[in-house]
Parts: C-alpha cells; structure tokens; sequence
C-alpha cells in the first residue's frame, strides 16, 4: 500500500511537470519533489562563469593538473579577489554549506541531470542553508583561500560530479551561453 501511494505521488508529480512545467509547491514539498525535477532534467550543455567579473578568456583548465599526495585536481581554479560573490551555476538544491580540509569552506548544489556542484575555498558564506532552492546567479558564498589553500592566492575551485565520478567543468564554462 505504501509503495502504491509513493507510485502516484511520483506519477501525479511528473505529470504535472510534463504538463505545467515546474510546478508550485509550498516551500516544505517542495525540495523533495524538486529534487527528483532535477534528476531527470538533462545537465546543461553550458554554465555561466560563477564569479561575474571572470571574462571567458581569463579561464585557465586546471583539471588533472598534479596536486599534493598523489592526486590530480578535479576541477577548475578560478582566481578573484577575495570576498568577490560567488554565484550558482544552475537552478538547483543547496545540499550542504560546510567545511573540509581540502576545500575549506564549501558549498554543494544538486543542480539538473543528477550533478553535485562543488565551490571551495571560500572566504565566506552567502545566506543560505541546506535545503534552500537557487537558480544561476543566486550568491553562495564568497572568493577565498580557506582549506589546503591558505597561504595561495584566493580563488574558487570549482567542481562537478556526477554519479561516475568528476567530470572536467572548464569546457562547460568556456562555451559561455549567457551569464546570470
């Protein structure tokens, strides 16, 4: 019975989906539901640079570059001066605002196709908190230095994983279809 009811709460919602688009629903339904939106959604063929004074042509592709114990890096490294908003790549979910050795302070969205959104380093937080919806552009946090960058020049790695493993962000922010 219980299974059933899952059932149609699920078809009712992608109904509506297929039917009106992304649905309204009160704030509390919502990140469940909009979670399951996002995974079915296709990843976007492009992102916008997540720090708005970064042109397309000061990127650099940091990815597999040789990092520290072994590792190879896993994203990209975008350099701003500290404090220097940090926005969302894609509508999505914020997942966690936390901190690690490695990235510091860090920020992880669910964004469209399943994919996890990793900004690290960061100075600081914007106002958000786990659970809360953004869209490209909403401001996650700050440029910094902090984790196993201290001491380096303050900048954002930017990471993208999806559930095979990272995936290299610099191609996607390249292509530049439109900034937030």
């Amino acid at each position: 019975m219980r299974k059933t009811l899952w059932l149609i709460a699920i078809s009712i919602f992608l109904i509506s989906v297929a039917w009106l688009g992304k649905p309204y629903l009160p704030p509390i339904a919502r990140t469940p539901f909009y979670a399951i939106y996002l995974t079915f959604q296709e990843p976007p063929p492009a992102l916008p640079i997540p720090i708005k004074s970064v042109k397309s042509s000061q990127l650099v592709d940091t990815w597999n570059a040789a990092r520290s114990n072994n590792r190879l890096h896993q994203g990209i490294d975008i350099f701003a001066r500290r404090g220097t908003p940090v926005l969302s790549t894609t509508e999505g979910i914020v997942l966690r605002v936390d901190t690690n050795n490695l990235g510091g302070k860090v920020v992880w969205v669910l964004g469209p196709g399943d994919q996890r959104h990793y900004y690290a380093h960061l100075d600081g937080y914007a106002d958000i908190s786990a659970g809360d919806t953004v869209v490209p552009g909403s401001e996650l946090g700050y440029v910094g230095n902090s984790g196993n960058a201290r001491g380096a020049s303050t900048h954002l790695h930017y990471g993208i994983y999806t559930r095979t493993g990272a995936i290299n962000p610099y191609p996607l922010l390249k292509t530049q279809s439109g900034q937030p």
